[in-house]
């Protein structure tokens, strides 16, 4: 069985009750540990409830990290 563990994490509403979460995570299991980043996209429900919909996680390698950051600011909004 594996368990999770949110190290950190940070987030920012948009939209009509929706938000991003990027965090720092760790799975644990019998095997060991690996920490890793999560990207997830969610809403918060009426009674106040965070829910969540989709998710995408990225190693935790700084050439990997670094890329994703890259591209997105590349490929993000033009001011």
């Amino acid at each position: 069985m594996v368990e999770f563990e949110t190290i950190k994490a940070e987030e920012i509403s948009f939209g009509n009750n929706n938000f991003i979460e990027v965090a720092k995570k760790k799975a644990i299991s019998e095997d060991g540990e690996n920490t890793f980043l999560s990207i997830s996209r969610g809403f918060v429900a009426m009674n106040g409830e965070k829910r969540y919909r989709k998710s995408f996680t990225v190693p935790l390698e700084k050439a990997v990290v670094d890329f994703v950051a890259a591209k997105l600011k590349e490929m993000g909004p033009e001011e």
